[in-house]
């Protein structure tokens, strides 16, 4: 085990030093020990490397904020130990690293397994919604739901042992860097990306998956160029644990046979080169990319899109698909308004982070007694991350100033929303 700076992550490795390299990387709510079972088989020909998320498995708490930054911390504490090009084997947002790197550094990769994989995990809102059931009540409720994610029923009846071990694996993980991990994911959505991962890809799902099933696996194979499918019979999402053998002998079979051994493979990004004169630019085709947003007469990029993004992230994509969804020739201008000025000017201003953004937002809709906003941005307070505890300060403060009938009214609202939100039995 090393000691792990804030920029890289805690790894173990097995095998060979001088045998090709094999990276596992972990599920939501498991340690490196999610993998043991594969490692008397892989090490025999690979140098095999497991890493923690942050603040799992004892790592440091260092929450990451999206896939993006937990790849580059990947890369960095691969860096400093040397190692250039490897194969990759991740389990769901292990997985999701893993396309991230196909994605955005293929020269570093020589063959992909995705296990219980998906281009885009669920919905956002629900992830952000389980980001506020562990802030407000802990992972006791999350660490005893996770055996009828993890598991088929017969196993989980048949290995206690397990079981137990599943469920004090998210118990002992940090909740900060947990409730991370879940924004993570909420922003994780590469659909319009896999053709361009062109690594050797196998796909591998669980026939019981109900997570990440055979649905989303099938997805990644039409996707993803020339990518092969694995159906592992009687597993669920955690796979590696539930059918260990099966899924050891699809990974060296893969990785066996489907290694881009050079780095001339897959060419590595190109170095710009000094410009010593003026260069006239060139029209490029660049990959598919989400929209840019329009320049305005002012020259800066119009805030609509900006906004589109903030809004989603704070009131949910559920809320706001009805929004715009109802949006007819009448609403149509004011739905593009707020979108673009409340949304895209003002919540995009670093001046204050969300919290407090929601805090004010909170007050301000207690003085004007719009109780339907405030129904709405109770949800979104808790997405942003105060907690029902806050909400309340926020409530008592307001009545001294916005007056009591007025917070009155606001507590019932809220308490509903709070209930409703942090419920973990729904």
């Amino acid at each position: 085990m090393s000691e792990t700076p804030p920029n890289t992550l805690q790894y173990r490795s097995d095998g060979p030093e001088d045998a090709p390299v094999l990276i596992l990387g972990p599920s939501l709510g498991t340690t490196w020990h999610m993998w043991d079972r594969q490692i008397a088989d892989l090490s025999r020909q690979w140098r095999v490397f497991r890493f923690d998320l942050p603040g799992h498995g004892g790592a440091p708490a260092h929450p990451a904020s999206s896939v993006a930054e937990l790849a580059d911390r990947l890369l960095a504490t691969l860096d400093e130990l040397g190692i250039q090009r490897f194969g990759y084997a991740g389990c769901s947002i292990g997985g999701a690293i893993g396309v991230e790197l196909a994605l955005r550094h293929p020269h570093r990769l020589a063959s992909l397994a995705l296990v219980a994989v998906s281009p885009r995990f669920g919905t956002a809102d629900e992830f952000r919604q389980r980001g506020v059931i562990v802030r407000t009540n802990g992972l006791d409720p999350v660490a005893r739901s996770a055996p009828e994610r993890w598991f088929t029923h017969g196993f989980a009846a048949a290995q206690p042992a397990i079981v137990e071990w599943a469920v004090q694996m998210v118990r002992t993980t940090d909740p900060g860097c947990y409730i991370a991990a879940c924004e993570a994911l909420a922003a994780f959505d590469v659909r319009g990306e896999l053709g361009l991962v062109g690594v050797p890809t196998l796909v591998l799902v669980g026939s019981e998956d109900q997570v990440t099933g055979p649905a989303e696996a099938r997805t990644l194979v039409a996707g993803v160029p020339d990518a092969r499918l694995a159906l592992v019979p009687g597993a669920s999402h955690l796979a590696p644990v539930e059918q260990p053998a099966a899924v050891t002998v699809l990974l060296v079979r893969h990785f066996s046979t489907s290694w881009n051994d050079t780095l001339s493979a897959i060419a590595a990004p190109p170095i710009a080169p000094a410009i010593s004169a003026p260069v006239t630019p060139v029209a490029e085709i660049a990959p598919a990319s989400p929209a840019q947003p329009e320049a305005m007469a002012s020259g800066r990029p119009d805030p609509y899109v900006a906004g589109m993004k903030v809004r989603r992230e704070v009131l949910g994509d559920a809320h706001v698909d009805r929004a715009t969804a109802a949006a007819d020739d009448f609403t149509g201008d004011f739905q593009e308004l707020i979108t673009r000025y409340a949304w895209g000017e003002v919540w995009t201003r670093e001046g204050l982070d969300r919290r407090t953004r929601s805090a004010v937002t909170l007050t301000a809709l207690v003085a004007g007694g719009h109780l339907d906003e405030l129904a709405f941005h109770t949800r979104a307070a808790l997405r942003n991350g105060l907690t029902p505890a806050e909400i309340k300060e926020v409530l008592i403060h307001a009545a001294v100033y916005c007056g009591v009938p007025a917070a009155n009214s606001a507590f019932r609202v809220a308490h509903a929303v709070i209930q409703e939100e942090t419920n973990p039995e729904q």
